[in-house]
Order: structure tokens, then C-alpha cells, then sequence
């Protein structure tokens, strides 16, 4: 003998079925109700997400430079800097922030070197070799220095750091008046999916 109220209630069968089926939507609408709404969120307004997450700016397309044996740019990453040398407050800013910068990479500070190209009267040497130990200070008056440089975008130089990758490629400019954990954590994303360098 069944002793199973709902089977022998056509009732109470119905109402186990409407619930059932009330669980059923729920849980349906947990699922589709995100998705129908970043839908209508992505196509129907003009929110989009962020397209990036570098804090420098990306050059694009990437500009080959072209290889000199006065300015070594393959085989490490560099962080240059070009001014005119004459070691005011505003380079000297510039070159902590690139030393500092590279400090924190710890291990993988190695794979990361630091060159100055001068573009005027160079410099206060004595400081330099106190304060910026393995700083490669570069005159890019002369000749395959020049060529180098004329590669660099030209605005706002002096405020500026760029990014070369280890093939000799100028890949990103960093206004080095920001917050410099920026460029930090650029450099530590490049290093950790980079292979070479």
C-alpha cells in the first residue's frame, strides 16, 4: 500500500510541482540574470570596461632601434632617459625615480640596466658615480648616439623615462612626475611574461 501522501493527493502533488518549478526559475535567474545584464550593460550604453591596465603609455607600434655599439639596448631591458645633462632638480628626480625603480625589481633587477643619453654638456660626473652606481652615461651629441635618438618621441623628455625591451624594441614612456609604483608594476608584468632579457 503507497502511504506517500502526494502521490495519492493530486493536490498536494501540484503544489510539490509548482514549487519545484519556482526553485527551478530561481535558479535559472541566478545564472541568466548577470549575463542578460552585462549584455544589455556592454551593448545597449557606453560603459565599457577599462581597455588597459599599463600605467605608462603604450608606443604603438613598437619602434625598432637601431643597433649601436655606443648605446648597448639588446639583451636587457632599459630604462632610458634623455635630457641634456645638466643634472638640475628636476633630472636628478628623474634618475632616483629609475634607480629606486630598478632597486625594487629585487632579483630581477639584473635583467633591467639604466642608461642616461646627455644631449647637451655632460655632467656632474662625480655625482653621477656617487649616487647612480652602473648608470650608462651616453653623449647623444655624437654620431650613432644621435641616430638613436632621433627615435625617441621628442615632447617632454626631461620628465620623462622610456621602457626598451631586450630585442631593442621602444615599447612604452613613463612621465616620471606620476606615482612611480606605476612604472614599477609595468616593469614587473613585462619581466614576469617576458622570456628573454
Amino acid at each position: 500500500m503507497n502511504t506517500d501522501p502526494t502521490t495519492a493527493d493530486p493536490r498536494a502533488r501540484a503544489a510539490l510541482r509548482a514549487r519545484n518549478l519556482r526553485t527551478l526559475a530561481l535558479l535559472a535567474a541566478l545564472f541568466f540574470l548577470p549575463l542578460a545584464v552585462s549584455f544589455y550593460t556592454y551593448y545597449q550604453t557606453d560603459w565599457r570596461p577599462a581597455r588597459h591596465v599599463n600605467h605608462g603609455v603604450l608606443i604603438q607600434p613598437a619602434r625598432p632601434l637601431p643597433a649601436t655599439a655606443a648605446v648597448p639596448l639588446s639583451g636587457k631591458w632599459s630604462l632610458v632617459y634623455i635630457s641634456d645633462g645638466d643634472c638640475s632638480a628636476q633630472c636628478r628626480n628623474v634618475l632616483y625615480v629609475m634607480r629606486q625603480t630598478r632597486l625594487a625589481l629585487n632579483t630581477d633587477m639584473t635583467r633591467v640596466q639604466r642608461i642616461f643619453l646627455a644631449t647637451g654638456d655632460c655632467c656632474d660626473r662625480a655625482w653621477l658615480d656617487g649616487e647612480h652606481t652602473g648608470l650608462l652615461v651616453i653623449d647623444a651629441t655624437t654620431a650613432p648616439a644621435a641616430a638613436l635618438l632621433a627615435q625617441f618621441p621628442a615632447d617632454n623628455r626631461d620628465n620623462t623615462l622610456f621602457i626598451v625591451d631586450p630585442l631593442g624594441n621602444l615599447i612604452m614612456r613613463y612621465d616620471a612626475r606620476r606615482d612611480p609604483s606605476g612604472l614599477l608594476i609595468d616593469l614587473k608584468k613585462l619581466l614576469k611574461l617576458s622570456h628573454i632579457g
